[in-house]
């Protein structure tokens, strides 16, 4: 073997790349059935890539591949090990996590949101973290219940 290999090894083990952790949040990892499957949908996922990030021939982008990758297999191996089940609500008088609630703000926009888990909210969507500000307001209101958010009244129109 010559030693131009070894060498090239050895530099390729000295720089490998470490990125810093993604954030963990440190409310409690409340999940829905969804917010679960999502979860291990994207451990599977962040495997995938590893896998193929350790067949790229360029060294830099492999690198840079190989530590984004772990990074969020850490990560998603975090949040699945945190993760804590939360059954779907039993009453559907009262605003609860993984309730779909409308409400209608001071300005008359109505808006649906369903409160779920930090990892599957996407407001876009129509889904809210359950720490969100408006689910904090929200939840225990019932139908017709008037809450404050920001200095504004929202009015509870239905929750399912």
């Amino acid at each position: 073997m010559s030693v131009a290999f070894t060498r090239e090894e050895s530099a390729e083990t000295a720089a490998a790349v470490e990125l810093p952790d993604r954030p963990i949040s440190p409310h409690p990892n409340l999940v829905t059935d969804s917010g679960l499957k999502a979860l291990h949908s994207a451990m599977v996922a962040a495997q995938d890539a590893y896998r193929a990030a350790q067949e790229i021939e360029d060294l830099n982008e492999r690198r840079g591949a190989v530590a984004s990758s772990a990074r969020d297999m850490r990560y998603f191996a975090e949040r699945l090990r945190a993760a804590q089940l939360m059954p779907d609500p039993a009453e559907r008088d009262r605003v609860a996590f993984a309730s779909r609630v409308t409400f209608v703000r001071d300005d008359g926009r109505p808006q649906t949101f369903r409160i779920v888990g930090e990892d599957e909210a996407d407001p876009q969507a129509g889904s809210i973290s359950y720490v969100s500000p408006v689910a904090r307001a929200l939840i225990g209101a019932a139908v017709g219940d008037r809450v404050v958010l920001g200095g504004h009244e929202i009015e509870v129109l239905a929750v399912g």
